[in-house]
Order: C-alpha cells, then structure tokens, then sequence
C-alpha cells in the first residue's frame, strides 16, 4: 500500500475549488482546450473569438474570470492581448487531483491518466 499523503491546506483546496468552478462553464472550458493546444505561445483575443465564435465582451469575460482564478497569463503585444495557459496553475491542480484518484486510493489506474 502506498505511503499516506499529508492532507492538503485548507488554502489550498479553496484555491482548487475556485480553479474548477472558474472552468466549469462550457465556454471556459472550450477556451482552457484551445489554449492548452496553443501552449506555449497562446493566443490573442481576436484568434480565440474567431476560433470559438464567441463575442469580444463575452470572451473578455470568461478570459478575466480563468485568469483571475490563476489559470491564464496574459501578456500585451502593442495593442493586442495574448493569452496563454498558465501550466504552472494546472499543473498544481491536476498534481492535487492525481494524488487521491491515483496514488492513494488508486481508484483510477494511472496508466489510463498518463496514456496521453
């Protein structure tokens, strides 16, 4: 039996909850896929809009909200924003998820996790 994990900090698992329930739109999570893809030059705002089909303002909004929650830097160049996902961010939250469901109570083989 694997050896047990330290529980999480309580700043921690608010910070997670905040991080998924920012991604728990179908539109923010369609902009997380896009520039996941795009990692790790990104995208500016008008590429993702078009990309989507989405409205400038109700992209900006959905934008401010992942990169409020961590999940997006944003970098201006000249007059446009690029956007890019902050893999540091997903890389906690996913490391956060993994060690329940994968180490210590192995409900999922994590070789169907790592496959991709």
């Amino acid at each position: 039996m694997p050896e047990p994990l330290p529980p999480p900090a309580t700043a921690d698992v608010a910070r997670f909850a905040r991080m998924l329930a920012a991604m728990g739109t179908e539109p923010r999570l369609m902009i997380v896929r896009l520039l996941l893809a795009a990692h790790p030059g990104g995208r500016v705002v008008g590429e993702i809009a078009a990309e989507l089909g989405m409205a400038n303002s109700t992209l900006s909004h959905h934008l401010d909200k992942l990169k409020n929650e961590g999940l997006l830097r944003v970098v201006r160049e000249g007059t446009y924003l690029r956007y890019a996902v902050n893999d540091g961010a997903l890389t906690e939250l996913l490391a956060f998820l993994y060690a329940e469901c994968c180490q210590r109570s192995q409900a999922i083989d994590p070789q169907r996790v790592l496959c991709c």
